[in-house]
């Protein structure tokens, strides 16, 4: 699976994500881009799915018209030591 990780979470969350093909909005030189065009940015560069710390994604976006899947953390803090709790629920994804 080829996922985005948003660039409100932390890099290091990589390491999570061994068995997949995982990329940071850094890595792909898209920091910055709005919701819209950086979710036509994953459709065009054949990722699977965003995985992100934006809950207000939902009520901006559209995701009808996408064929890529949207993953929200829920969590108190974006942080690794507190996101890194929730990993195992998106590999069962």
């Amino acid at each position: 699976m080829r996922l985005l990780l948003d660039e409100n979470l932390p890099k290091r969350l990589k390491e999570d994500f061994k068995l997949h093909e995982v990329f940071t909005v850094r890595d792909m030189g898209w920091n910055g881009k709005k919701n819209g065009a950086l979710m036509q940015l994953l459709i065009e560069n054949n990722f699977d799915a965003l995985l992100t710390f934006d809950k207000n994604l939902q009520y901006q976006q559209n995701f009808v018209k996408y064929s890529i899947s949207v993953i929200v953390l829920s969590a108190p803090l974006n942080s690794y030591s507190v996101l890194t709790k929730l990993s195992n629920n998106i590999l069962c994804f």
